[in-house]
């Protein structure tokens, strides 16, 4: 009979990563992943969620130690750029540009997931863990004092028995389905995608002397580039191993699911809303190595940890978009909760309020993401508007949410609860603000182009992303630090306010409703002009 400490079904991204931190933090653990494809598998041409952000970056390249791979093997992120619609999409250096010039002063990454996930395995069972791939899961009972899980593969079906079972299959779902704890959610989108093997460079689509100069060394290819429109937004994602991820993302009661869910379709729908694009792929029609759709991927979980002994990692569990690359972010957060539950239950703590805490802020947590989503794709196209609510989304990021991340207080409830108040405050200004850039989008009429703005440029805006970088901090200095961010977070909101304002005063009994009190930070608005508008953020 084989008796684990931990069975982790599941050997993608997440099972895998929590694998290699369950052994960092515990390395007595006995642990036991599942994998149903075998390995090594293909690079480039393997899964989504190429892109990552702040808090998953630094959960893979500290936390995780994979900083020598990562810097080794994969592309260093240039941010995330956007390109907003301008008169059929075909001259990009005449759509709305947001984006850095230079590499932002916290490191994210472009993430070959297959070179990833093979590199993980390997590693995996160098430091102990059993892995046991081109396996399929048959049934899992829950029990005491073990779990069992059934599952066959190349040596016939075998049975283990673990003290923790974690979910890590995916969209599968598999304690998800036994135990019933699917939840809807309302935003509904779509996606499709594609690999090209090539490298298709975006500063490659236009000689403009003045549009090359604002990117030194032609390294926009090296973002995350969005070309946005209204109910959509395409992705160019440039991968380690020479590839470019294309995707398509759209509001299905804008853009049907039919549209985009066959190679072909999807091709004929970027004639018609992104030709440019579509000259560039079809350009490279026979180098597609594969080609997915997603049909409603955002999804929601009554529960992703418990006392129990079980839990669900990243898809298993929750899911909200992927238009700020938050997958890896939620596979940080989940993952370093349930290692800290495993850890403590098996020193003889008793887990259960903690197991409780963690699990409410974390679905908090996705309901907060969710609302960046949840009904606006609709302002896609709006340059203006997008490019306030970047501001104000990237701002309360960095200034609460991955700031306790980098500073390790996630994993402490206490600390948490001390800063209830805060995070009400927080989430309550965070909605009202969702909500009024979905009325300062219908208000506005204007057409923009010619421009190019940076969020860098804008010093509280650089300062609160840098500042991730820095030392940890004592739990009251911390708590100081938050307070203050919160009060440049209500700056910024009476800044973006008074731009709406500006730009539709029939917009004053709403805004003078939730205008939040402090000073203006020196933001303005877009001009409304045929021929190179201005713009500064």
């Amino acid at each position: 009979m084989s008796i684990f400490d931990v069975v982790v079904a599941g050997g993608g991204l997440a099972g895998l990563c929590l694998a290699r931190q369950l052994k960092l933090e515990a390395p007595d653990l006995r642990v036991l992943v599942i994998e149903k494809r075998r390995h090594p598998v293909r690079e480039a041409a393997f899964k989504v969620g190429e892109s990552s952000v702040e808090i998953g970056a630094h959960y893979f390249e500290t936390i995780l130690g994979l900083a020598p791979h990562l810097r080794g093997a994969h592309l260093e992120k240039l941010g995330l750029r956007y390109f907003f619609p301008h008169e059929g999409n075909r001259e990009i250096h005449r759509r709305v540009e947001l984006g850095p010039s230079l590499f932002p002063p916290v490191r994210s990454f472009q993430l070959d997931r297959g070179r990833l996930e093979n590199y993980l395995l390997d590693s995996a069972r160098a430091s102990g863990v059993e892995v046991v791939d081109g396996a399929s899961v048959k049934g899992l009972a829950f029990g005491e004092p073990h779990h069992t899980i059934d599952f066959d593969g190349v040596e016939g079906v075998r049975r283990a028995h673990a003290r923790w079972i974690v979910d890590a299959s995916g969209r599968a779902g598999l304690i998800k389905r036994q135990l019933g704890l699917a939840r809807a959610v309302g935003h509904g989108a779509n996606a499709s995608w594609f690999r090209i093997k090539s490298r298709l460079r975006v500063d490659d689509w236009s000689t403009d002397p003045s549009w090359q100069s604002r990117v030194g060394g032609g390294l926009r290819w090296q973002s995350t580039n969005h070309l946005m429109g209204r109910g959509y937004w395409v992705w160019l994602i440039p991968l380690g191993s020479g590839s470019t991820s294309v995707g398509i993302v759209a509001d299905g009661d804008i853009h049907p699911f039919a549209r985009i869910n066959r190679l072909e379709r999807a091709i004929e729908w970027l004639r018609e809303f992104e030709p440019q694009c579509a000259d560039v792929v079809e350009a490279h029609a026979g180098e597609v190595e594969d080609f997915l759709a997603l049909r409603h991927y955002a999804h929601g979980c009554a529960r992703v940890f418990s006392a129990d002994r079980w839990a669900l990692v990243g898809e298993a569990g929750v899911f909200t978009d992927p238009f700020y690359s938050p997958g890896s972010d939620f596979i940080a957060l989940g993952n370093d909760y349930v290692t800290d539950l495993i850890v403590r239950q098996t020193r003889g703590e008793d887990i259960t309020v903690r197991a409780d805490r963690f699990d409410e802020t974390y679905r908090r947590l996705f309901d907060a993401f969710l609302r960046l989503y949840e009904g606006q794709y609709a302002l896609m196209g709006n340059a203006q508007v997008m490019t306030a609510k970047a501001a104000w989304d990237n701002a309360s990021y960095w200034a609460i949410t991955a700031l306790l991340f980098f500073q390790r207080r996630y994993r402490r409830p206490e600390f948490i609860a001390s800063i209830d108040d805060l995070l009400r405050r927080f989430f309550s200004l965070h909605v009202r603000m969702q909500r009024l850039f979905r009325a300062w989008d219908l208000a506005d009429t204007g057409s923009y182009a010619d421009a190019f703005t940076n969020l860098m440029r804008v010093d509280e805006l650089r300062a609160l992303q840098a500042d991730l970088a820095g030392p940890l901090l004592d739990d009251e200095v911390l708590r100081g630090r938050l307070e203050s961010n919160f009060g440049l977070l209500e700056c910024l909101a009476r800044a973006l306010q008074a731009l709406a304002l500006g730009a539709a005063p029939s917009l004053e009994p709403a805004l003078h409703a939730s205008m939040a009190a402090g000073d203006l930070l020196n933001i303005e608005p877009l001009r409304v002009a045929p021929r190179r508008a201005a713009i500064h953020v």
